[in-house]
């Protein structure tokens, strides 16, 4: 690597990892005079790198948002992290985005030193992602990107929502603020034909648009809206109640559940009954089985069906090959 070559990449990691920078604090970091810094800031701006510099004693430069994604330098630690959070999107409920995650991936590891390569090799190899719900239940993130747009800009929404039930109904709303919890996403809005707050499943919702109106400045009804969804969700009925035996005293397997979604009764010294509520029977069946008890079911069908087909897939997956 040349010299010019190799002093313009210190001075691009320079201007990514600070706000402003002076030309003389420039120049005594890279150990050129400040014309050479005026030099390099042109060569760096003709390679399509916004480079904005202010004038005066107070004046510097500056790295901006340019029209067109320029490469970026990245020390060790960020690249495994960026790799990491590709890898993570890459098992989310977001549609579409597990293909273009590991297409970003791809490129990231084409680039990497063998020693990061390695690691997030093994990142890769050693760290599964555990899934849960329905397949159906992932969300366009064209929708995100619209909704995101809403909250942000304080612009009103329309969208058709179908309950759980699979009717549609059409909403006009004024979005607040997108959660994620866990698999799933919710919107959280003020209805405006209800005229109330509402919290809305994403993947439920379809064609959302900007409605053209303003969003009125509203007071939420809790601290903020990842405390409204968990208060939405303890409110609303579940699809499913699993009740389980399980072979250890009532006072043991309450130390272990949340109160707020399961309910222990106990049947004698050594067995007690299980009562636990969700929206999705994959979760409920690894909730009880991370219990680590042994246990038999009593309802509902759907919980032994499933503990059937998982259980026959791992004793499949426990037989070494050969």
């Amino acid at each position: 690597m040349s010299e010019t070559s190799g002093r313009l990449l210190r001075l691009l990691s320079l201007l990514q990892t600070h706000r402003d920078w002076t030309g003389p604090d420039l120049a005594d970091r890279l150990g050129v005079s400040t014309r050479t810094i005026r030099s390099d800031v042109d060569r760096l701006r003709q390679l399509g790198y916004p480079v904005h510099a202010s004038p005066g004693v107070a004046g510097g430069y500056r790295l901006g948002a340019g029209a067109e994604l320029p490469p970026l330098l990245l020390d060790d630690e960020e690249a495994v992290a960026i790799a990491v959070g590709l890898r993570t999107a890459a098992s989310t409920s977001i549609a579409g985005i597990e293909e273009t995650s590991l297409r970003a991936l791809a490129k990231l590891e084409q680039v990497l030193p063998n020693r990061l390569r390695r690691r997030v090799n093994a990142l890769q190899t050693q760290v599964e992602p555990l899934r849960w719900g329905t397949p159906h239940a992932t969300v366009d993130p064209e929708s995100l990107a619209v909704l995101s747009q809403a909250c942000r800009d304080g612009e009103q929404a329309r969208f058709d929502y179908a309950d759980k039930e699979g009717a549609e109904t059409r909403r006009l709303v004024e979005p607040y603020r997108l959660v994620a919890a866990g698999h799933r996403w919710y919107l959280v809005a003020w209805d405006l034909r209800r005229e109330d707050w509402r919290t809305f499943r994403v993947d439920r919702i379809s064609e959302p648009r900007l409605a053209g109106g303003r969003s009125v400045r509203r007071t939420l009804p809790a601290a903020d809206a990842a405390a409204y969804v968990s208060e939405s969700l303890s409110a609303w009925q579940p699809s499913f109640e699993v009740v389980v035996v399980l072979q250890a005293s009532a006072g043991e397997v309450a130390s272990r559940v949340h109160r707020s979604t399961a309910v222990v009764e106990p049947i004698d010294d050594g067995t007690c009954r299980l009562r636990a509520n969700g929206d999705s029977i994959e979760w409920l069946a690894f909730r009880v089985a991370l219990l680590g008890i042994d246990f038999t079911v009593e309802s509902p069908p759907e919980l032994l069906e499933y503990l059937g087909s998982l259980g026959a897939r791992i004793t499949r997956a426990a037989v070494p090959a050969g």
